[in-house]
């Protein structure tokens, strides 16, 4: 004898016209009535996964029925099924976005009324409060993903993300150091604590959270690199070891003498440091840690040792991510290939290279006209 199928339970056949259907019962509405959640496919394998995903959705506590959820049912469930998909910051960076400026606008909007021109009056609102086009653009993007993703599922059948523009992008001015400035920083950083930090940070344009991150198993003294594999984000309170940003960000970099001799020099100091703590030095294996050996903070770093180091030097105060675009704008404009500089910071692509720095486009098109004069005069 066959019993009633239960919540969330599934079944899966073909039709007569070749399609396959599958189906999975929903949670009851308290009134002895029951739904049913159908999906399609071509196989059975593609409908197998359709239901696995839809049965993801009702375990995270969401509805599945589109007349009754709303874009935070939606969102907070694409969240908790995204929470170990991706890195840490990124995740972040997109459940900051919806708590913050997605929810308390249009969170309480059910899916089947929800209009472009509430997205559109989301987005202007935003511009209006002083949010950059940036940061409007990613919150676009976090919505966008999440209504995509609803729509794999068959959650909803208009996406009203496709009809909708995000406010255009504006190039973001970068603010790197002149070659005078680079070099009166790195004079004042001489004899510094953390002169090997800012000459890895100048010549190599390594991301703060990646210099934090630098352990000593990645540093090859001996032969002259280190290899990128980390970088140190901070968890609710806790540290961690986060995977890179890009494909990209995972990569191998070639050091100045200079820095060889800047971490040599910090390694020694550290091994004395650690020998007059002894057991009160925690050894996490960081190329720059705190004075005990633990994480260091990218903000403790900012305002007690870069910001007064600018002073000290009769700089202009930067953001520290300044000397990542300072070492890049030397790069470009000495004639280094842009491909070996998109490397080197580890972008996604040497397109992201020109855009950011096309400031420097100007320079290496002249040194190009130069290099072509030559060649044609013999």
């Amino acid at each position: 004898m066959t019993g009633k199928r239960g919540n969330r339970e599934a079944s899966i056949f073909k039709r007569k016209d070749g399609r396959w259907v599958g189906q999975i019962s929903l949670p009851g509405d308290g009134r002895g009535k029951r739904k049913r959640k159908v999906v399609y496919g071509r196989t059975r394998e593609e409908v197998r996964l359709k239901i696995l995903d839809a049965q993801k959705i009702l375990q995270s506590g969401a509805q599945l029925t589109p007349d009754r959820m709303t874009v935070a049912d939606l969102m907070s469930s694409w969240l908790k099924q995204r929470r170990h998909e991706i890195r840490w910051q990124t995740w972040r960076r997109y459940e900051s976005n919806f708590r913050m400026h997605i929810e308390p606008n249009i969170g309480n909007i059910r899916l089947a009324k929800l209009r472009p021109e509430h997205l559109r009056n989301l987005y202007a609102q935003k511009i209006d409060e002083g949010l950059t086009s940036t940061t409007v653009r990613h919150i676009h993007a976090v919505i966008r993903a999440a209504f995509r993703q609803a729509e794999r599922d068959e959650i909803i059948t208009r996406n009203v993300c496709r009809m909708v523009d995000p406010p255009r992008a504006v190039q973001f001015e970068i603010n790197p150091l002149s070659p005078i400035e680079a070099r009166t920083l790195r004079e004042a950083a001489r004899g510094h604590i953390d002169e090997a930090l800012y000459v890895l940070a100048l010549t190599t344009g390594m991301r703060q959270a990646e210099i934090l991150g630098l352990r000593w198993r990645d540093v090859d003294l001996q032969n002259g690199f280190l290899s990128l594999t980390r970088s140190l984000v901070f968890q609710d309170g806790t540290w961690m070891l986060d995977e890179p940003k890009t494909r990209g960000s995972k990569r191998r970099i070639h050091l100045t003498a200079a820095a060889v001799e800047a971490l040599w020099n910090q390694k020694r100091g550290q091994l004395e440091h650690q020998m007059v703590l002894g057991p009160n030095y925690q050894d996490h294996d960081f190329v720059f840690p705190t004075e005990v050996g633990t994480p260091r903070r990218g903000a403790n770093l900012v305002y007690r040792s870069f910001r007064p180091l600018l002073i000290s030097a009769g700089l202009r105060q930067i953001r520290f991510h300044d000397l990542r675009h300072t070492a890049a704008t030397l790069l470009l404009s000495e004639g280094v290939h842009p491909k070996v500089v998109s490397e080197m910071l580890g972008h996604s692509s040497i397109r992201l290279t020109l855009d950011t720095y096309s400031h420097v486009t100007p320079t290496m098109q002249q040194q190009a006209a130069d290099a072509m004069e030559a060649i044609l005069a013999g």
